[in-house]
């Protein structure tokens, strides 16, 4: 049963994992430096938990919900690499976020360099996660999920999408400031230099949905069933 899923889901796991810890890791280290400013999805997170008495973990997983909802709406199938991303990058925010070992830098330029670090590393986990084809993240199927819808490019979308969250999140009273320049600048080419030196391409990998993990559990349940015929 297990050799059916090698090189699918089960084998896959470790390194999905891995990826939403670096992730993880990465967020709450932006997160920490939040005085200079947050990328536009974390100021709405901020913003919202002005209102709420959520943990910026929990935020984040409340968000990633609600896109779900919305992305399956356009048409687009989570795959459990979507749900398990939402669940757990959540998860593992709160937990580095309270852990000692992550301080908060006193300074302008510890600040900064801890920016520019959770920036990298969140590409890096960004990459381990994507390269497993088990579903991208809540944002990035959104994102897919509205161009399938508009006809409009990638690139318009994405613009639209983040400047939108941006705004929303700064009405809210989310932290805007030179750290939300810094990650709109730098998180896009850290991702390319990551991508290229890891060889990942993304037309190269076909995400597998939710259905198709249910019609492979389905197929192997069946052919035991008529193994002990």
């Amino acid at each position: 049963m297990l050799k059916s899923f090698k090189g699918n889901t089960l084998y896959k796991l470790p390194t999905l994992f891995f990826g939403f810890i670096l992730c993880s890791l990465g967020i709450t280290m932006m997160y920490k430096g939040r005085d200079l400013g947050l990328g536009p999805w974390d100021v709405l997170h901020t913003g919202i938990m002005n209102y709420l008495p959520l943990t910026f973990g929990q935020v984040s997983q409340m968000t990633g919900f609600i896109i779900i909802l919305i992305s399956s709406l356009l048409g687009v199938a989570p795959g459990i690499g979507t749900v398990l991303n939402m669940i757990f990058i959540g998860i593992f925010i709160d937990f580095f976020d309270n852990s000692p070992l992550l301080f908060t830098p006193q300074t302008f330029v510890g600040k900064l360099i801890m920016l520019i670090l959770g920036v990298w590393i969140l590409s890096i986990g960004i990459y381990f996660y994507l390269k497993c084809g088990l579903g991208a993240g809540p944002r990035d199927g959104l994102m897919l999920g509205l161009v399938k819808k508009t006809n409009l490019s990638v690139g318009r979308i994405k613009t639209f999408m983040e400047i939108s969250v941006l705004i929303l999140g700064a009405l809210l009273g989310g932290q805007v400031g030179i750290g939300t320049i810094i990650v709109a600048l730098t998180l896009g080419y850290s991702l390319q230099i990551v991508f290229t030196i890891g060889k990942y391409n993304s037309r190269d990998i076909i995400h597998r949905t939710l259905k198709d993990e249910f019609l492979s559990l389905s197929k192997i349940f069946n052919q035991k069933e008529r193994s002990l015929l």
